[in-house]
């Protein structure tokens, strides 16, 4: 039976990073929500490639309501860690052990929320120091699984590895 992905999303992410996991969980028949500020308006990756509708408002959503969080990179975790209530939502993942899946920046979000000391991780270079400061066994590696729920990887090259972890976690689940 298919997952509920909850993904935080805001302008400037990585465009890839988003259209390719978001292609692999759904043929992998996982249901998928958009979350930002504001249901309905639309978002756009850097590169100017995607533009992604908005499912839901972080304000009418409860991470209880989803089984795994998907965090693409590029700019948008770095903006959406200023707005506790991304946070707190991201928080709630890694405190219940549900599966999360941050690529390279995404783990930006999981610092803020003081979610990965102790953790084996990768992410982008820029964040390696960030990452080593939050606690983490940082592996520079296309993918890196932790406790069969945390699964991250460095740059769209990896994306490919990425989507295969995270659906092996899923369907773990």
């Amino acid at each position: 039976m298919g997952k509920k992905v909850a993904v935080l999303l805001t302008n400037m992410f990585e465009d890839v990073e988003y259209t390719e996991p978001a292609k692999a969980l759904r043929e992998a028949g996982h249901e998928l929500t958009v979350i930002e500020k504001e249901k309905g308006t639309s978002v756009t990756g850097k590169q100017g490639e995607a533009k992604v509708e908005i499912d839901a408002s972080i304000d009418d959503v409860k991470p209880e309501d989803f089984d795994a969080l998907l965090i693409p990179g590029g700019f948008s975790p770095d903006i959406l860690r200023d707005d506790e209530r991304f946070v707190t939502f991201s928080k709630h993942f890694m405190d219940e052990k549900k599966p999360v899946f941050a690529i390279c920046h995404g783990p930006q979000l999981l610092i803020t929320a003081k979610t990965l000391d102790g953790r084996k991780a990768t992410g982008y270079k820029s964040i390696q120091v960030d990452l080593e400061n939050a606690g983490v066994n940082f592996v520079d590696e296309e993918v890196v699984v932790c406790c069969n729920q945390l699964v991250t990887s460095r740059q769209p090259d990896d994306i490919p590895a990425f989507n295969r972890e995270a659906l092996k976690v899923l369907e773990s689940e």
